[in-house]
């Protein structure tokens, strides 16, 4: 067999030729597949790393080894070493998307809890949040534990309150969002219009100019109004979030120009953002101003799509499938990501076996659904330190039973009883909104709702029980102490709705017995939210960790809630006068409390806006007290001795947690 040994030399040559001739082909396709991981050396990774690389064969052995120090780092608390490694993973196999989800969940959850500042954190959980929906989900677009993983985030980390900062997050995340998109229109059917607008928006900047030559003159004037100031700090302005950051600060304070004025912020603008005044003289020029919109409609398109992975396309269609969303809700996103998922990813888990990942990310899409119905309604200052205040938005309440339906069935099969939890959803659902049309005065509605409960899940149920068998204001009264106990931060939600339908049934057609029972169940909601077990909790940054959400007396919620109210354009400027003009005979505090120039300013700007304004006075509608003065001295002593009590209070220790 002396001629076995050269043949064998033979065909081996010639197998690592073909294989060298058929590499190049096969690369081509892999990559047009999106096959491919990467077979770049990364940089600034060991020389190990390297070679790993360079062997190609030998990556997927390098990974699991950079895999196994991650988990040994992690349980060492070494979570910055982590991160390091978990980023070359990630450029080694961007296809391994645990790898995206676990580094994102270090930098959101992990990380962030270990600096030490409010920035500090909010930095590290919008990174996290952003690496894996602009990143891993682009190399993973196809993956449904990764879009759960993204949509619980937004659910929990941004618009949850487990975290000492979650106040920080939620008024920075509106902020961002505020001014990448404005403040939403009202109505569902204009909102549909507004997000289409942004979706048929041209696909890139030379198709943008070529239809609306205009736009070419904003944009250089635009860009040139702030070169100066980018050529000094070695950068080049694009159309870009940046962008949409100064136009949205110009936009607020063109919005609002007399409380930007008492706030001096519209000077400080003037001096620090010279593109406002750029902005100013195109907007004053006729022939440019729908040019300008133009362009921004084409920027925010941009942005969402290259710098946020979102779809306007997807974003429109959402909202008309499920209501007004908000975008400056994190809860919107939640909805998003998870229906993406649910739409997109679920091909790919095919097996009985992965049946509750399936399930898992449902239940997201349904939770967040259940919190939009709760606080979907935003309402925010941007130039304000304080958080957004979001109330209900009872539009998704039709959706959510709908919606129901659909998943139950969807996953009735599903071992593991899969389909009775979406009962349990269900039956706590319609709970709460039997509390929540009880505290609307809607007590027919509530009747029926908890008649509808009954029938479902009470004597109509297989076998009967007489759960639900009881009187409505009993029902109601252990459905807030059971809610609240278990989620304290919806307390302000509960007191802000109760107050509001006490106003707006009970002081303006002067019924006295509605806004006597919408008093005393905000006072039912304060008392048991006083006595949360997490009441006296502090945060390391000096904060309450549920304390702060909420005013320390009733006397307190009562008057925020009114500066909130009387300002808020969502309700009618009549039925807001009518309040005014009646709320002494109920509390004689209130209007002393809101003749500020703030609220004087915002209620000018709505009643210039208003047809009230053709016939009417704002003095008429809302009536300067003729004792003002005496009024706010001595509610300002009032305000003193609150706090003069509770300083008191705290030097003695004597705070104690009401039950």
């Amino acid at each position: 067999m002396r001629w076995a040994r050269p043949l064998g030399l033979v065909l081996a040559v010639l197998s690592f030729v073909g294989a060298d001739a058929l590499l190049p082909d096969l690369e081509q396709r892999t990559e047009e597949a999106g096959l491919r991981y990467t077979d770049s050396v990364v940089e600034g990774a060991p020389p190990w790393v390297a070679v790993g690389t360079a062997i190609g064969a030998l990556r997927g052995l390098v990974v699991d080894v950079l895999w196994i120090k991650v988990n040994l780092m992690k349980e060492e608390g070494d979570y910055f070493e982590v991160m390091a490694l978990s980023d070359l993973i990630t450029k080694l196999q961007p296809r391994f998307a645990a790898v995206w989800a676990y580094h994102g969940h270090n930098m959101a959850y992990n990380i962030s809890v270990a600096t030490h500042t409010l920035e500090e954190r909010w930095d590290w959980v919008r990174a996290g949040v952003r690496l894996v929906q602009n990143e891993g989900l682009r190399h993973n677009p196809d993956d449904l534990v990764l879009h759960k993983e993204l949509a619980f985030w937004y659910a929990h980390k941004i618009e949850g309150n487990s975290d000492d900062a979650h106040l920080f997050y939620k008024r920075e995340f509106t902020r961002e969002w505020h001014f990448l998109l404005g403040e939403p229109p009202e109505t569902l059917e204009d909102r549909i219009a507004w997000l289409r607008a942004i979706e048929e928006a041209p696909g890139s900047l030379p198709l943008l100019l070529e239809l609306e030559p205009r736009c070419i003159e904003v944009r250089d004037r635009l860009l040139s109004s702030v070169a100066p100031l980018a050529e000094q700090a070695g950068v080049n302005l694009e159309l870009d979030s940046d962008f949409l950051l100064e136009y949205g600060i110009w936009d607020a304070i063109r919005q609002n120009p007399t409380g930007a004025a008492l706030l001096g912020i519209d000077d400080q603008i003037a001096a620090e953002r010279p593109m406002a005044k750029a902005l100013d003289d195109i907007a004053a020029d006729p022939s440019l101003r729908g040019s300008l919109d133009l362009l921004v409609t084409f920027v925010r398109r941009r942005v969402l799509e290259d710098e946020y992975n979102l779809d306007p396309q997807r974003m429109r269609r959402y909202t008309e499938l499920y209501g007004p969303l908000d975008w400056r809700n994190g809860q919107a996103h939640a909805l998003y990501w998870g229906k993406k998922g649910e739409e997109g990813a679920t091909a790919r888990v095919a097996s009985d076996d992965d049946d509750y990942k399936r399930l898992n990310n449902d239940r997201v899409v349904l939770q967040a659904l259940q919190a939009l119905a709760r606080y979907g309604r935003v309402r925010f200052d941007p130039f304000s330190t304080e958080p957004p205040v979001r109330t209900q938005e009872p539009r998704f309440i039709d959706v959510i039973d709908r919606e129901f339906e659909y998943y139950y069935t969807k996953h009735y099969d599903v071992k593991g009883a899969g389909g009775e939890t979406f009962i349990d959803f269900l039956r706590n659902f319609m709970s709460s909104s039997i509390r929540e049309a009880w505290r609307s005065g809607e007590k027919d509605r509530a009747q029926r709702l908890l008649d509808r409960l009954d029938e479902r899940f009470g004597r109509g149920a297989v076998p009967p029980n007489n759960a639900y068998a009881i009187d409505l204001e009993i029902f109601v009264r252990n459905e807030v102490k059971q809610e609240l106990d278990s989620q304290p931060h919806l307390a302000p939600t509960e007191a802000r709705g109760a107050l509001y339908v006490g106003f707006r049934a009970g002081v303006a057609p002067d019924r006295r017995e509605v806004w006597e029972q919408a008093l005393t169940y905000t006072a039912q909601v304060h008392r048991i939210f006083r006595g949360n077990e997490f009441y006296d909790y502090e945060t390391k940054f000096g904060s309450g960790r549920i304390k702060d959400l909420m005013p320390p007396t009733l006397e307190e919620v009562v008057e925020v809630v009114f500066l909130q109210f009387i300002t808020d354009p969502t309700i009618p400027l009549l039925d807001r006068a009518q309040v005014w003009q009646r709320v002494d005979s109920y509390n004689p505090w209130l209007r002393a409390a809101a003749e500020r120039p703030s609220i004087r300013n915002a209620l000018a700007q709505q009643f210039a806006r208003s047809e009230l304004s053709l016939n009417n006075t704002l003095e008429q509608l809302f009536p300067v007290p003729v004792d003002l003065e005496a009024r706010q001295v001595a509610y300002e002593r009032r305000v003193r001795d609150r706090e003069a009590e509770r300083e008191q209070d705290r030097k003695s220790g004597s705070i104690q947690r009401q039950n």
